[in-house]
Order: structure tokens, then C-alpha cells, then sequence
């Protein structure tokens, strides 16, 4: 297959994916996964950083998409529910579409410390982005961040739910559910 042959980004991806599931993320090499699509090494480096950046492609897009919709969230919704908002609309719109991928995906990550610290890395940078958003709809500095850290554990467990082989449910319900459990265990002093 030459390179002019159409979306070298999801063969690049659907190459890799199969190729950390076959034989792991640590025995993969950039070569195999170029070979694997039909195409070299110079195109992978076009689309992607590194063989880690394949696994978290596409979060810019989602992380934007999180902080535009907490931004648009009427001024008498919560920060928690605006943050989860936010989360809620990125699940539906990006990533139910993968959801048998994002089940392989979940073991790769788990076997590979590699893939394990970048993800630690990846809600670091999730988290910013919530706070930013929050401060922008005029939440404190301390409870932006508190918020932002919760509704990315928030969003954690329910990808961990939904990724799951036996799961049924989509993200969004989800991540619904694991917030709905999160404050009944948990409730908020009143002000």
C-alpha cells in the first residue's frame, strides 16, 4: 500500500494497536507498526511524536472539547456537574466510537508501565485544563482544582468500567453513574 493511499492516521493507529496486542507496547518497534500498515517510518513521524503518542492520540482534541463545554455550562450548574458535563459530551462524541478498541487498548495500557506513567501524565494534563476551564467560569483557585482532580477520578473509573469486556453501558452512562455513586458516598457539606 502506498502512502497516498487514505487515512495513513487510522492505519498508523489499527496498526500499532494490533501489533501492542500481539506481542505487547515494549516489543513493538515504529518499524513494524509503518510495515504493518504499508508505509515507512518517515509517515508514522508525520502523525505521531512516538509509539506512546499512538495510544493517546486524538486527547488535545478531547481535552479542548472537555474545556469548551465546561465553559458553556449555565452559571447555576455546579463546577463538579459542569466538569462532568464536559466529560460526558467528549465520551459521546469521541470515544463510544472506539469502545472494542479502547477494551484492547485498557490491557495494553495496564501491562505497560511505560503506558501507565504517561496516562498519569495525560490526567495531569486533563486536570489543567478542567481547573483552566472552571477559573474561567469564576471558580476559586482551590476548589477549581479540587473539582478538576475529582472529575478526573471521576472519569478515570468509568473508562476503567466501560473498557471492561463485559460492560454494556456507554462512557457517558458511566461516568453519570460513578459521579451519582461518587456524591451519595460522599456528600457535600452544605454552604
Amino acid at each position: 500500500m502506498g502512502r497516498w493511499e487514505p487515512d495513513a492516521f487510522g492505519r498508523l493507529r489499527d496498526a500499532a494497536l494490533a501489533l501492542f496486542v500481539e506481542q505487547g507496547f515494549e516489543k513493538t518497534t515504529v518499524a513494524q507498526i509503518a510495515e504493518r500498515a504499508g508505509m515507512n517510518r518517515r509517515t508514522f513521524f508525520h502523525h505521531f511524536a512516538d509509539k506512546r503518542e499512538v495510544v493517546f492520540a486524538g486527547q488535545a482534541d478531547s481535552d479542548e472539547l472537555i474545556a469548551t463545554e465546561i465553559r458553556a455550562q449555565p452559571d447555576s450548574v455546579d463546577p463538579l456537574h459542569a466538569a462532568v458535563a464536559g466529560l460526558r459530551l467528549a465520551a459521546d462524541t469521541l470515544y463510544e466510537q472506539y469502545r472494542q478498541g479502547a477494551v484492547e487498548l485498557g490491557r495494553v495500557i495496564a501491562e505497560s508501565r511505560e503506558l501507565r506513567e504517561r496516562e498519569l501524565v495525560k490526567r495531569a494534563t486533563l486536570a489543567d485544563r478542567i481547573a483552566a476551564a472552571l477559573r474561567d467560569r469564576g471558580t476559586a483557585e482551590p476548589v477549581a482544582l479540587v473539582t478538576a482532580w475529582t472529575a478526573v477520578a471521576v472519569f478515570f473509573v468509568a473508562r476503567n468500567r466501560w473498557n471492561q469486556p463485559t460492560n454494556d453501558r456507554t462512557l457517558a452512562g458511566l461516568i453519570e453513574l460513578t459521579l451519582e455513586e461518587f456524591v451519595r458516598a460522599a456528600p457535600l457539606p452544605s454552604a
